[in-house]
C-alpha cells in the first residue's frame, strides 16, 4: 500500500499557456506565499471619520446659548485686546525715568503682555499716542511714554490723590471680611488695580495708624492688620439694598428646598418654600471660619461674601485669579466656580472654564455699560479711546490743555 507516497510527493502539473502572458517580474512581488504588501492597509484620509476635537478648559466657554450674554462677554474680549496697553503701562511707570530698552522689552512678554515669540515693536505700533521709541546716546533704541501720555499719567496721579479716602475704606472693609482681620500686603498689591489702589499704598498705610498696622512675620512676610473695627462699615451692599427693595434681594439668590413631587407645589409655592433657605442672609462681615464647611449657612456666607467683594471692585467684576488670591482669608473652597454658577440671577460667569470672570449682573445695563462708574473707570475708558487712535482726532483735547485751562481760570 503505497498510498502514503501520494501525501509526501508533490503533485506536478504542466505549465499552462496563460502563464506566459503574466508579468515576468511577478515573482519579485511575492517573496512569500503569505505576503500582503500589495494590499492597501491604510484607510485614505477622505474616508476617515473626522473626530471633533474635544474642548479643553482653556478654550471651552463657560456659557452657551441661550444663557450667553454678549454684552458682558465683549468686556472680557476688550480686556484681552488691551492687555499689552494695561500691563506695559504698569511696568513702564515703575521703571527709572519711565523708559526701557527695546532689547530688554523683547524678553518681557509676560510682564508687558504681548504674545510670546512676537516682536514687541508690533504691539507698540498699535498705540502711537501712548508709546514712542527713540535712539539714545548709547546708540540703543529705548521705549517710553509720549508727551501726551505723560500728561495723562499726571492726571491719573491727581485722581489717585483725590480718591485716597475711598480706597482706604475699601481696604478696611476687605480686612473686616477676612478671617483673622489680616491680609498679606503682597496679596493686596497684586489685586490693587481691581480696587483702584495706588502703586505706593504700602507706604501710605503708615498715614493711618488708627486703621492699619503692618506686622512682619518670622519669614519676612509683611501682613496688614486691622486696628479698629467700625460697625458702620460692617454693612454689606445687599443689606443696604434690602432696606430699599426687599423683593429684589429676596430674588437675588436661590437655595432650593428639596421636596417630593407628591406635594404638588406650583411655582409660587416653591418660591415661598425656597425663601425659608434664602433668608435670613448671612453677613459677609461675620466670622465664616467658624461655620461648618458644607452647611447651608456656610454656602450662604460665601455667596454673600463674594457679592460684597465684587461690589468693592471698580468694575463690579473679578477674575478667578483675583478670587483665588484671597482663598484662605475668605474661607473659600475649591467649589467656588460651581457655587457661583448655581446663582445665575446675581452672578454671570464669562470667559473660559480655566480663565473665567464673574460679574455682578445688576451693575451693568443691557449694553454692558456700568450703571455707576468710578472716576478711575472713566479715566481707563478715555485711555482706551486714545490707545485706539493712530493720530489725534479733531474734537479731542489733551489732558494737558485742559489742566492748563483750568489753572488759568483759577
Amino acid at each position: 500500500m503505497a498510498w502514503w507516497r501520494l501525501l509526501l510527493t508533490p503533485k506536478t502539473s504542466k505549465p499552462s499557456s496563460t502563464a506566459k502572458t503574466l508579468n515576468p517580474n511577478h515573482t519579485l512581488l511575492f517573496t512569500s506565499p503569505f505576503s500582503t504588501s500589495f494590499l492597501i492597509t491604510k484607510t485614505p484620509k477622505k474616508f476617515k471619520k473626522r473626530h471633533k476635537n474635544q474642548d479643553s478648559p482653556r478654550t471651552k466657554l463657560v456659557q452657551t446659548q441661550p444663557n450667553l450674554l454678549p454684552h458682558l462677554e465683549r468686556i472680557v474680549t476688550r480686556d484681552a485686546h488691551f492687555r499689552f496697553l494695561t500691563k506695559s503701562k504698569e511696568y513702564l511707570s515703575k521703571q527709572p525715568h519711565r523708559v526701557l530698552r527695546l532689547d530688554d522689552a523683547g524678553k518681557l512678554h509676560r510682564e508687558l503682555g504681548f504674545p510670546r515669540g512676537r516682536k514687541v515693536s508690533k504691539s507698540l505700533q498699535r498705540h502711537p499716542l501712548i508709546f514712542e521709541t527713540y535712539r539714545h546716546d548709547d546708540n540703543k533704541i529705548w521705549i517710553g511714554f509720549t508727551e501726551f501720555m505723560e500728561g495723562l499719567m499726571e492726571e491719573e496721579v491727581a485722581l489717585m490723590e483725590a480718591m485716597e479716602g475711598d480706597r482706604v475704606t475699601k481696604v478696611r472693609k476687605l480686612l473686616m471680611m477676612s478671617a483673622n482681620k489680616r491680609i498679606p500686603l503682597s496679596k493686596i498689591y497684586h489685586c490693587r488695580l481691581l480696587f483702584g489702589i495706588p502703586e505706593d499704598f504700602r507706604d501710605r498705610v503708615a498715614k493711618y495708624p488708627d486703621y492699619f498696622r503692618v506686622v512682619v512675620e518670622d519669614d519676612g512676610k509683611r501682613v496688614l492688620e486691622l486696628v479698629k473695627w467700625d460697625p458702620l462699615l460692617a454693612v454689606s451692599s445687599l443689606e443696604r439694598e434690602f432696606v430699599v427693595d426687599e423683593d429684589k434681594v429676596k430674588r437675588a439668590f436661590r437655595f432650593p428646598v428639596k421636596h417630593g413631587k407628591d406635594l404638588g407645589l406650583d411655582d409660587e409655592d416653591s418660591r415661598k418654600l425656597n425663601l425659608l433657605n434664602s433668608l435670613p442672609l448671612v453677613s459677609p462681615y461675620s466670622d465664616g471660619s467658624r461655620l461648618d464647611l458644607w452647611t447651608l449657612e456656610a454656602e450662604k456666607y460665601r455667596v454673600g461674601l463674594l457679592h460684597e467683594f465684587l461690589s468693592l471692585t471698580l468694575e463690579k467684576r473679578a477674575s478667578i485669579h483675583h478670587i483665588v488670591e484671597f482663598k484662605e482669608e475668605f474661607s473659600l473652597t475649591k467649589h467656588t466656580y460651581q457655587m457661583l454658577f448655581k446663582q445665575p440671577r446675581t452672578f454671570y460667569l464669562a470667559g473660559t472654564e480655566m480663565n473665567w470672570v464673574v460679574f455682578l449682573k445688576d451693575a451693568y445695563d443691557q449694553n454692558g455699560v456700568l450703571i455707576e462708574k468710578d472716576p478711575q473707570v472713566e479715566f481707563n475708558e478715555k485711555l482706551y479711546k486714545y490707545a485706539e487712535m493712530q493720530e489725534m482726532e479733531s474734537g479731542y483735547a489733551s489732558s494737558q490743555q485742559l489742566i492748563r485751562g483750568n489753572t488759568q481760570c483759577e
